[in-house]
């Protein structure tokens, strides 16, 4: 090919110039023979020159480079033909879209890659042009090199509330000195957005050393102490390897998110599909803020003032909390004149003598409780979904309900996980809550119009009851506070403990698995508790729970196979973090209280991993 390229410019040159140099040399030989032999000498010097340029350039150039005529493409060199199998005689403009002919510098994209392109011209005809191809650091690549990342202060008005008015100036100052900091020792950059948020973008080469440093502004900033009752402290969600700078950024928000719903004071990292979580190695502060639940409550009344009408739905396995909270929404939704229903198929053991009490009430015999199929002939597509105690779609009762619903809305209060329900209208998820039928009793509490009954306020209270371990865990001001609303409601606690009495059989299976227990790495109990008829997950988390009144037991964790899973229920007193044990196999949960399922294992090996897992 390139010898056939050099012969047709070769012959094309003569063809046009021979007219010319004859006549010219004919002219010049009349006068002066002399003078036209040394121009034609000339002449014939400066062609071969030109055969000799057009060589070059077809051996030996550098860059790739296609030769156009017009618009159609005559010859392309081995190089750009590594870039894209161009075929002589069709148009350029076929192969870049928006390509400019007459422009003689342009930025161009082949197949995702960036070139400058830039036209010249041979000296032999200048009707053919030579576009040469550079390629550039494409911005794909200038992306994938760039981390973005988002700060929020967590607690911004909960540590300003408690520093004296002279020194806020001065705690914002320092913090705003530490991040700056960070972003000086990072090569990066950072900007402050609002007054509690901040933008920072750095090197992705930065990363493995802002791991290797285990991230410790979290560490720098928690320490600040201005005379704040409580800790400042910061969420971080780093997006990471997106093809575009709006793609990290989008991974960036979403980790950041994710973050937040998990409580706070760590680092999330989102690369593709991929999160890795970091720090978070404190215990949950509760916040006692009612502006969020005010703001909340507000618009869940107006999303039930625009729906069709309201379905409540929670986990399988139906617990206290889920119950409870199913109860308060269904209170919240009659109230605002909508009808309601409540998706439960199963009543497990941890609900029955609870259920029994609550169904014995005329309100409740008939058309509140569902199954399934009851719920695919009332859902319209104007009804709102409300999902109450879990954010995870393989944990719903009915997950098929969701999944081509425009109304959802989720009320949690767990540590946001990987998975969760995406297509919601509005979320309320709080990991800073004892439950979520504190969540939900708060709401009532500010709506203060819904008829609630002894037997809806016992409920409620059973909810938080049992998440608190009898006001021991995660008990905060706001916890005390919606359990005098639920007093003054007519709840009774004789009444709530009685839904939750053991009998003989599951307390001899609660006594057994704690004298089979073994003690692991000193402060750690491990049990097993063993099959039989009764409700084996339950007694294990009831298990866990008792394990922790033992002297020395700094957390505790007991297996069991239910359904030919192992599932792990984990109970702590908070110096140890449970929750980031159970993730490392899979599950999740809170700082003190977590779980985990292991699939196609038997209960030795979930041991070994366990163990594994707490050391590592």
């Amino acid at each position: 090919m390139l010898n056939s390229l050099n012969k047709f410019l070769s012959k094309s040159a003569i063809k046009k110039s021979t007219l010319l140099y004859s006549i010219v040399f004919i002219i010049l030989a009349w006068n002066n023979f002399y003078i036209a032999l040394l121009v034609l000498i000339f002449v014939l010097i400066q062609h071969i020159s030109d055969l000799e340029h057009n060589k070059y350039l077809t051996d030996k150039m550098p860059f790739p480079y296609l030769i156009l005529q017009d618009k159609k493409i005559i010859f392309a060199c081995e190089n750009a033909l590594d870039i894209k199998q161009f075929s002589l005689g069709h148009e350029i403009t076929e192969y870049i879209h928006g390509f400019d002919i007459n422009s003689p510098k342009q930025k161009i994209i082949i197949d995702d890659n960036y070139f400058f392109a830039y036209f010249g011209s041979t000296k032999i005809d200048r009707t053919y042009k030579i576009l040469y191809l550079i390629k550039l650091d494409d911005n794909s690549q200038i992306n994938q090199n760039t981390v973005v990342g988002l700060i929020m202060i967590d607690n911004y008005d909960e540590a300003m509330q408690t520093v004296e008015d002279i020194k806020k100036p001065l705690l914002v100052a320092v913090i705003d000195r530490k991040l700056n900091s960070l972003a000086l020792d990072f090569g990066g950059i950072i900007k402050k957005f609002e007054h509690d948020k901040y933008i920072f973008i750095f090197s992705q080469d930065k990363l493995a050393y802002f791991k290797e440093k285990k991230f410790y502004i979290l560490d720098q900033i928690r320490a600040i102490d201005m005379g704040n009752e409580f800790p400042v402290t910061l969420s971080i969600g780093i997006g990471s390897g997106g093809k575009t700078l709006n793609q990290s950024m989008e991974y960036a928000r979403a980790a950041l998110d994710l973050a937040l719903g998990r409580g706070g004071d760590q680092v999330l990292i989102k690369d593709a599909d991929k999160f890795y979580f970091f720090g978070n190695k404190q215990t949950e502060i509760n916040s006692n803020s009612t502006v969020r639940a005010r703001v909340k409550t507000y618009v869940f009344k107006e999303l039930i003032a625009e729906a069709s009408n309201v379905i409540v739905m929670g986990h399988k396995n139906s617990d206290p909390d889920c119950l409870g909270s199913a109860m308060g929404i269904y209170k919240f939704a009659i109230s605002e004149d909508k009808k309601c229903r409540i998706i439960l198929n199963n009543i497990s053991e941890s609900i029955k003598d609870m259920y029994e009490k609550i169904i014995d009430e005329p309100e409740y015999k008939t058309n509140v409780f569902i199954k399934n199929d009851e719920a695919e002939k009332f859902v319209d597509d104007s009804s709102l979904i409300v999902i109450v105690d879990t954010h995870r779609p393989s944990l719903l009762d009915f997950p098929e309900l969701i999944e081509n619903s425009s109304h959802v809305v989720v009320f949690d209060h767990h540590r946001k996980n990987v998975e969760f329900i995406s297509n919601t209208v509005m979320n309320y998820y709080d990991p800073y809550a004892s439950s979520t039928a504190e969540l939900v009793t708060q709401m009532l509490q500010i709506k203060n119009d819904a008829k609630i009954t002894p037997i809806d306020a016992d409920a409620l209270l059973a909810g938080i009851t049992i998440d608190t371990k009898n006001f021991t865990f995660k008990t905060g001001a706001r916890t005390y506070d919606v359990a005098a609303y639920l007093r003054r409601k007519g709840a009774d606690s004789v009444r709530v403990r009685m839904f939750f009495r053991d009998n003989i059989d599951t307390y001899k299976a609660k006594i057994s698995a704690i004298n089979n227990m073994q003690i692991f790495n000193g402060n750690i109990a491990i049990t097993v508790c063993e099959n039989s008829d009764l409700d084996t997950t339950l007694i294990a988390a009831q298990t866990a729970d008792e394990l922790l009144n033992i002297n020395g037991i700094s957390a505790s964790f007991v297996l069991c196979e239910s359904d030919s899973k192992i599932i792990i229920s984990a109970r702590s007193l908070g110096q140890i973090n449970v929750q980031l044990i159970m993730e490392k196999l899979g599950g999740g949960g809170h700082f003190t209280a977590s779980g985990a399922q292991l699939e196609k294992i038997c209960i030795n090996d979930a041991i070994t991993k366990l163990k594994e897992a707490i050391l590592n």
